[in-house]
């Protein structure tokens, strides 16, 4: 655990050994000194312990399952620490780990810190002190000559540092410092030689993967980690490359700015020169201003000149488009007026129509009247004939059968008379039974139609909003990603076309709309009122003009279906809301309709005004104090109506209940909607089944009924036959036996001939008035279809005179704006005109002065050819030179000293640039040394353990062979018992032995580091179980420590 100074008798002289070298040679000359280095292991060689690195002491509180363990002390070589199962020997080692900063994975007890803490306690605490003495000890001033660790670790899994001196004060609390200590001290507590845990060891000798083996030995000899070290040298030397190519760019830079720099100091020069052509410019220059502003006094002359002649252009265009608006307004008032005149016919014909189509239905069911009544006459007609006929057959049988009847048939024929009457009076009374029966069949029957006709129509009524609700309740769930699909599923491509359109400039102003996407409410609680107030206004759209109506017109009918089109409200657009503070409703404690909005654009809130009078409607929650405010009191000024929160419209005088149990379009809160809907639905599809059931039943009755009904009609019929022909029978031989009874049909047959003449009569009567209302029907059929055709004609006349009206309102728009553009460019015309003219005069003002000015610096005026600009722009840099040179003329002794600093500066930055060359070149071929010696100190590891297992093996008789493979990174290790010799050696010995010899014979190694000092591991801590029960004594099987 520890790293040691190793001290031989044989050299007291040196504390430390030299470093080896290690020279390519072959496996001969590698033989030779493993002979000599077995010679010395064999040797009575004694180490004599350091003072540095030694474990003291440790302590445990509230570690895994463990209240408190410790202290242990510890002495300076090896250490055993045996006990039962559960005593703690684990958790101590695991302690050691954790303490000195090692990773919970390490231990192979958990993934987390948070583990170690005991059940039931908030944090576990572990206490390490290390052994600080000799020369290699670590911050003697500031430690002494121990150094406490303490670790705290809580029950989340946190752990926090404190590193004390020996006299327990605190140096330091951060883990790059137990980082530097454990670095110096070659502690290293995740390499298996260093600690071995259980896990570890059950793990290694188990292992049979060869690959394992050989990561195991690389990790406990530390090459593993020069090997990484090599790499990470290797990375930091590219690095330190790019950054000197990325310096070089640097460097060109400090070459630029010396070079500058000496070209400065050589350019100092006489300014007199350069002082003189300056004071010819500024002459030049002077004449040459005075020059360009006659130039641009006659531009601006000349512009002048061609904006007057432009004027009458401008003025013939305003008074031509001001004849075409008074064109374009006569003709508006033209058509205006043709359309007030066809209006006022299409609503005078209006009544005639009227009055003729119920004069039409009148003629019509008068004449129907009379039909019937003709038909009626003619069945009369035809009854009275067949009973003309009956009769005078009746009266030849009469005369005929009169002579026949004698005595005892007359006796017979009586006797008959009596039980056909009896049988007539049984008829009867069967048929009074049958047509009450009959009758409450028809009664039954009749209620069974009622409640089958209201079923039905409940039936539909409840599927109409059962559809209507479940269509809510697909827009519901649809607005959960889109909100205009609450106001419609075609509501969203509505929008986008309209988007589109205007975009493509079909819209002067963009319409706005659905009205309810603009409208969020303060109260919800109001939701159901507020749509019960505005209604389909909530669908609506507002133009500006009728041209934008038109045009979305034509976008609705192609998204919306026929009949469900949204309403276009036109309302001129304006950027305020209006003053409605003289016509709104105030009360102290209910909200109108437009004070419990936020409305978020003005339009909207102006139409709402216009249309619905929103400042006049107060929204109620309470049906009893809707009914108070408007009813049982005089309502408040301006109030006309109010809304509950049920959707209720109350009147001064009337009170409307509201269908609308819940908000569709407004409420905030989409997923309680969408499950109260759900649970609407369900319970009207349960009610639609029950109304369903009971039409089902209805219709088995009706049928029962109508069967039984049909019966009773079919026995009652059977029953009027049957009695008709006993009465027939009677009558016959009652009238055999009266000779009187043939009058009497006499008579009945003159009677009845009157009534076939009166009959004929009242059918020619019938005939005539038939005919005669027939011919006043068709009449005023012909003049109703006559004045109804008119009125379409001029409902077309209309249409085409309205299409006229909307084409002059537009030509009349075109021709105003136009009109206004016109005088706006006339008027910014003249206004250029006026600018003009007063630069011209202020030019004139500033040319005065420019020649006195000129004149003061050069008496005579002088012809320039040069551009005012390029005599500016020579003088700027005569200026800039003159002062260039009076600045490095004025300090010559500053300018020497920026060039020597930048001479310095680049020299300098040059040099560490080829010294940081020279030294990667130099690295490079270290890093190559450096390798070579990393391969020959692996191969001589290699050659070193291999010796020290044959040894072994030799020793115990035994054969076998351990093989390294470096390049596919495998460790192969076989041994054979000799049977002549046998001993109980077992393979498990053999990779204890691997373990536990081998390896730390092997990695008896020299340590690369900045003081090339040489390190060994002897400082150990063995764990064992203490057995409670006595066993037989084995003799112990020795193994050479080399």
């Amino acid at each position: 655990m520890a790293k040691r100074k190793e001290r031989r008798f044989s050299t007291p002289v040196s504390h430390k050994r030299s470093r080896q070298e290690f020279p390519d040679s072959s496996d001969e000359d590698l033989g030779d000194e493993f002979s000599h280095l077995m010679n010395d292991n064999n040797s009575d060689a004694q180490l004599v312990s350091g003072d540095v690195g030694i474990i003291e002491s440790i302590q445990l509180k509230n570690f895994m399952c463990h209240s408190m363990l410790g202290p242990f002390k510890f002495g300076s070589n090896v250490n055993f620490v045996v006990g039962n199962n559960g005593s703690g020997k684990s958790a101590v080692l695991t302690a050691l780990i954790v303490g000195l900063g090692g990773k919970a994975t390490v231990t192979n007890r958990g993934s987390s810190l948070k583990v170690f803490v005991k059940d039931g306690q908030s944090s576990a605490d572990v206490s390490i002190t290390l052994r600080n003495r000799g020369e290699d000890a670590f911050k003697p001033e500031q430690y002494g000559d121990c150094i406490t660790i303490n670790q705290h670790i809580t029950s989340e899994g946190h752990r926090s540092y404190k590193l004390k001196s020996n006299t327990g004060v605190l140096i330091s609390s951060k883990k790059e410092e137990l980082t530097a200590i454990l670095d110096h001290f070659n502690i290293q507590v995740d390499n298996p030689v260093s600690v071995l845990t259980q896990e570890m060891s059950k793990q290694f000798l188990q292992s049979k993967n060869e690959g394992d083996k050989y990561k195991f030995f690389m990790k406990a000899t530390q090459l593993e980690q020069m090997k990484e070290d090599y790499s990470y040298i290797m990375e930091t030397k590219q690095r330190t490359s790019d950054q000197v190519e990325q310096g070089g760019e640097f460097l060109e830079e400090l070459r630029k700015q010396y070079l500058e720099k000496e070209e400065r100091y050589r350019s100092i020069a006489a300014l007199s020169e350069m002082q003189n052509e300056l004071q010819g410019l500024q002459c030049q220059i002077a004449w040459a201003m005075v020059r360009d502003t006659e130039k641009e006094i006659k531009a601006i002359r000349d512009e002048v000149t061609a904006q007057e002649a432009k004027t009458d252009k401008f003025t013939d265009r305003v008074k031509e488009w001001q004849n075409k608006v008074d064109a374009a307004e006569v003709k508006h008032r033209t058509r205006q007026d043709e359309v007030e005149k066809i209006t006022e016919e299409a609503q005078t014909l209006g009544p005639s129509c009227i009055a003729l189509k119920t004069e039409v239905h009148a003629r019509r069911k008068g004449h129907n009247d009379a039909e019937a009544a003709h038909n009626r006459s003619q069945a009369e007609l035809k009854r009275l004939l067949k009973d003309q006929e009956q009769l005078h057959k009746k009266i030849d049988e009469l005369k005929n059968s009169a002579e026949q009847i004698t005595a005892p048939d007359k006796v017979e024929k009586q006797k008959t008379i009596d039980h056909l009457k009896e049988k007539l009076k049984t008829l009867q009374d069967q048929d009074e039974s049958i047509a009450q029966q009959i009758t409450q069949f028809q009664q039954a029957l009749r209620s069974y139609d009622e409640d089958f006709t209201r079923l039905r129509q409940e039936e539909n009524e409840v599927k109409r909003k059962i559809d209507s609700q479940q269509q809510q309740l697909r827009q519901l769930k649809e607005s959960k990603t889109n909100r205009m699909k609450r106001f419609g599923s075609y509501m969203p491509d509505l929008c986008e076309a309209i988007d589109a359109a205007n975009a493509q400039g079909q819209f002067t102003y963009k319409p706005i709309g659905p009205l309810g996407s603009f409208i969020h409410l303060k109260d919800p609680e109001l939701t159901v009122a507020v749509e019960a107030c505005l209604k389909n206004l909530l669908l609506a759209f507002c133009c500006d003009n009728h041209k934008d109506e038109r045009v979305l017109q034509a976008l609705m009918s192609k998204y919306c279906q026929a009949g469900f089109r949204p309403t276009i409200i036109v309302i001129r657009f304006q950027n305020s809301v209006y003053d409605v503070k003289s016509r709104a409703v105030f009360h102290p404690n209910y909200p109108t309709v437009l004070t419990a909005l936020d409305i978020d654009h003005t339009v909207v809130a102006n139409c709402l005004i216009d249309m619905r009078s929103i400042e006049t409607v107060l929204l109620i929650k309470s049906n009893y104090e809707a009914r108070r405010v408007m009813q049982h009191n005089k309502p408040p000024k301006n109030c006309k109506e109010a809304f509950t929160a049920d959707g209720d419209q109350v009147f001064e005088e009337r009170y409307y209940s509201s269908e609308n149990k819940g908000p569709r379009f407004l409420s905030r809160d989409v997923e309680a909607d969408i499950s109260n809907l759900e649970r609407d639905i369900e319970n009207r599809k349960t009610h639609l089944l029950a109304t369903q059931q009971r039409i089902r039943s209805t219709e088995v009755d009706i049928k029962q009924n109508k069967f039984h009904l049909a019966d009773h009609h079919q026995h009652k019929k059977e029953l009027q036959i049957t009695m008709r022909k006993t009465k027939l029978e009677i009558t016959d031989l009652e009238n055999v036996e009266e000779s009187v009874v043939i009058s009497t049909l006499e008579e009945e047959i003159h009677d009845n001939q009157q009534k076939i003449e009166t009959v004929k009569e009242r059918i020619l009567k019938q005939k005539e008035k038939l005919e005669e209302l027939k011919c006043l029907l068709q009449e005023d059929e012909q003049k109703f279809a006559a004045i109804k055709e008119k009125i379409n004609q001029v409902q077309d006349e209309a249409a085409t005179i309205k299409d006229g009206l909307h084409q002059a309102e537009d030509e009349l728009g075109r021709s105003k704006n136009n009109l206004k553009h016109y005088e706006e460019k006339e008027r910014l015309h003249l206004v250029s005109i006026k600018a003009f003219k007063h630069n011209v005069a202020t030019k004139e003002r500033e040319l005065e002065e420019m020649i006195a000015k000129a004149s003061k610096i050069h008496p005579e005026r002088i012809e320039v050819t040069r551009t005012y600009k390029s005599l500016d722009t020579e003088m700027n840099r005569l200026r800039q030179k003159i002062n260039s040179e009076r600045e490095r003329t004025g300090d010559r002794e500053e300018i020497i000293r920026q060039l020597q600093e930048a001479k310095e500066k680049y020299q300098s930055s040059e040099s560490k640039s080829k010294n940081l060359k020279k030294f990667i070149k130099l690295l490079d071929e270290m890093m190559v040394q450096r390798h070579k010696t990393y391969l020959q100190f692996r191969r001589f590891l290699t050659m070193r353990c291999k010796y020290y297992f044959n040894s072994l093996l030799n020793q115990r008789s035994y054969s076998g062979k351990i093989e390294f493979d470096h390049k596919n990174e495998r460790l192969s290790i076989t041994a054979l018992i000799d049977q002549k010799n046998p001993l109980p050696v077992t393979t498990t010995e053999i990779k204890v032995f691997y373990k536990y010899y081998v390896k730390y014979s092997a990695i008896y190694i020299p340590y690369f580091s900045e003081y090339k000092t040489h390190r060994s591991i002897r400082h150990s801590l063995v764990f064992g179980e203490k057995n409670s029960k006595k066993k037989k004594k084995k003799p112990a099987t020795r193994y050479s420590s080399g």
